[in-house]
């Protein structure tokens, strides 16, 4: 399971045109297939004079579950290309369906695999997205003598400093990423001749 996934934080629309047919990507977040399968009909509902309501859909962290439909087009020539794009962005939990109105000219199979694959790219390029990491929250004790050193490892690193108290010590609460925290904790150990004291508290994405 990956340490750090990608999730769509505002979802967005996009718009090709080929040989004057128009092919609209419409973009949704979804958790599980039945919210996927539910934008899916909101679209063919909206667009229901169109020709077809081709979709893709990727559920779960690592992508497990996929699934995708050419709705009458030749096999082979949205559905999958939506797939793609969606693997090649690395997403997750996201529906992407492309609406295309016929424009009277047939594009082979070429044609419309670009033009899925460029509707779906447009549309997902006015998505934002966010990055969730796995992280180790950290308590870190240190002298007031050490305070510079390992505010400095941290500062240097952008680590992210949730908590700060001030006491006979400094204690600092750090989210620290789960693939860097072995290095991170060698550093303060180091530059501190392993006077700080350091303690995983848990692991949580955030």
């Amino acid at each position: 399971m990956s340490d750090s996934y990608i999730i769509l934080k505002k979802c967005g629309t996009g718009e090709v045109i080929e040989k004057k047919s128009r092919f609209i990507g419409q973009v949704a977040s979804c958790s599980t297939e039945e919210e996927a399968y539910g934008f899916i009909e909101k679209i063919k509902k909206e667009h229901y004079a169109a020709r077809h309501n081709c979709f893709a859909f990727s559920v779960g962290r690592d992508m497990p579950v996929l699934r995708f439909s050419d709705d009458g087009e030749p096999q082979g020539t949205a559905g999958k290309p939506i797939l793609e794009v969606i693997k090649n962005s690395g997403i997750t939990n996201i529906c992407i369906v492309v609406t295309r109105y016929f424009g009277g000219t047939l594009l082979g199979t070429g044609g419309l695999i670009r033009a899925y694959t460029d509707a779906s790219k447009e549309a997902l390029s006015n998505c934002e997205t966010g990055l969730i990491q796995k992280l180790a929250v950290c308590r870190i004790i240190c002298s007031y003598n050490d305070m510079g050193k390992v505010q400095y490892i941290l500062n240097s690193q952008n680590m992210d400093i949730a908590e700060s108290e001030f006491t006979d010590s400094v204690t600092y609460i750090v989210n620290i990423p789960s693939e860097q925290k072995d290095r991170i904790i060698k550093e303060i150990t180091d530059a501190t001749s392993a006077r700080a004291e350091i303690k995983v508290e848990a692991e949580v994405y955030g």
